[in-house]
């Protein structure tokens, strides 16, 4: 939406259309404001959620500007729907670096806020209680999870990056640490590392003879 003004005008013509790009990359979350600080008055909203027109006063009058500053923000405020709204302000400058408009981005953040609010009650350990002693107390399962874990992080790795040699090297840590003394380790261990059976069972025989 474009306030009808001087076609040449330089804060529509160098802004608008990025004020329409960022709107569009955001999906309906996100309204952006041009404001000119010369005639202190909305130039250019696009996806319009503060209900505001083009052409009202912008007040920014009494606003004083660092000379140096161009980014304001983030900040929050709330919308005429009593919604917050996180906020961010660029200062807009001409060809003589004189700060002449702002450009508001404006986030409605409400739907974030409910679906944080709604996985903090989900993910809350209000409701946890510890482990079990009678349900736990050979959860081998956990703890060959806690050492692969352990030892990606000490690897700085990721389980889908993991190579041949990786793999190998985490079988034979495994194996020191005492992992495969169950009936079914190597199986699990297959599994988790996206191995063959065969293959793990080849990597434990090499492994003992080299021992």
């Amino acid at each position: 939406m474009i306030k009808n003004q001087d076609s040449d005008n330089i804060l529509i013509q160098r802004y608008g259309n990025l004020a329409d790009g960022i709107v569009l990359l955001f999906s309906g979350y996100v309204e952006v404001v041009i404001h000119d600080l010369r005639t202190q008055t909305v130039v250019y909203i696009a996806n319009n959620i503060s209900k505001r027109n083009l052409g009202d006063d912008a007040a920014l009058d009494e606003v004083e500007f660092d000379e140096n500053e161009n980014v304001i923000g983030p900040y929050e405020k709330l919308n005429w729907d009593g919604l917050n709204i996180r906020s961010t302000s660029i200062v807009l400058r001409d060809d003589d670096n004189q700060q002449i408009g702002m450009l508001c981005i404006n986030m409605n953040i409400a739907s974030f806020e409910a679906a944080k609010a709604l996985l903090d009650t989900f993910l809350s350990g209000a409701q946890l209680v510890p482990q079990p002693d009678k349900l736990f107390h050979d959860d081998w399962q956990e703890r060959i999870n806690s050492f692969i874990h352990h030892w990606l992080n000490e690897n700085r790795l990721n389980m889908n990056s993991l190579s041949h040699k990786h793999k190998r090297a985490l079988v034979e840590a495994l194996y020191d640490e005492g992992a495969f003394e169950g009936k079914s380790t190597q199986n699990y261990v297959a599994s988790v590392l996206n191995m063959g059976r065969a293959t793990v069972f080849k990597y434990l025989r090499e492994i003992k003879q080299n021992k």
